[in-house]
């Protein structure tokens, strides 16, 4: 068996960010993997620590830099890395295209992308990649065991949680709650050095969405400290915000 699992590099949610002319600059930011794409990494993991004879492909697009999410990947476990080099901003439902053309090209059985992508803020891309592939999704995925070609899944939903059956290939994306996702041992470290990593140009992923005009709010804050004891600053943050009309 074969899995593909879909990684992205975003700004550390830990380190402190700056403006600029009113955005954020991201120049000097740290850059990691991204928490939800963890979850996916770490389930193949588990599946093959299970037993289940599987390559697991860490698969990633965007700019160089991004080599080292993939490094992170490799590290936990995953097999060998794809990378496709894209400086352009683009938008979910182009990254799904290319990256469907990647998970063809690997004939994957199984494909897991984060839940909600970090940078974007967006859960968009799972359900895009599965429409791209014509594959069946289950996402906000909690739970999840391989059947007889098939993959039994329960996920989250507006009713509550629902049990899904999906036939493979399938795409699943991931969330906190799946599992929790090991850190690298320096062993494993070193021997991600070693792993294919193969990095090539993502050709035919212009955007079709094109960015015409950007505001950014901002509040001014009260800046006030309430010092003394936790039941009279309550009753002052309560007598606040009745005041405010919050």
């Amino acid at each position: 068996m074969k899995i593909v699992t879909v990684i992205r590099q975003v700004p550390d949610a830990e380190a402190r960010v700056r403006l600029e002319d009113g955005e954020v600059a991201l120049s000097g930011a740290a850059w990691v993997l991204d928490g939800m794409d963890e979850y996916g990494v770490e389930q193949a993991l588990r599946m093959r620590d299970d037993g289940l004879d599987a390559e697991i492909v860490a698969v990633a697009l965007g700019p160089e830099r991004t080599e080292e999410a993939l490094r992170t990947a490799l590290a936990m476990g995953a097999d060998r890395a794809r990378l496709l080099v894209s400086d352009e901003a683009l938008d979910p439902l182009a990254v799904a295209v290319r990256l469907a053309e990647v998970v063809r090209d690997e004939q994957a059985d199984l494909v897991f992308v984060g839940g909600k992508q970090a940078d974007w803020d967006s859960a968009s891309l799972g359900p895009a990649l599965a429409e791209a592939l014509g594959w069946p999704l289950s996402d906000w995925t909690t739970a999840l065991t391989l059947e007889d070609g098939a993959v039994r899944t329960e996920h989250d939903a507006d009713v509550g949680t629902e049990t899904l059956l999906l036939p493979l290939p399938a795409v699943v994306s991931t969330q906190q709650g799946l599992n929790e996702p090991r850190y690298p041992t320096l062993p494993n470290i070193m021997k991600a050095k070693r792993k294919e990593t193969r990095i090539e140009p993502a050709e035919g992923s212009a955007s079709a969405v094109r960015t015409v005009g950007r505001t950014m709010s901002q509040r001014d804050r009260l800046g006030r400290v309430l010092d003394g004891d936790p039941v009279e600053a309550a009753s002052e943050v309560a007598r606040y915000l009745r005041e405010a009309g919050r």
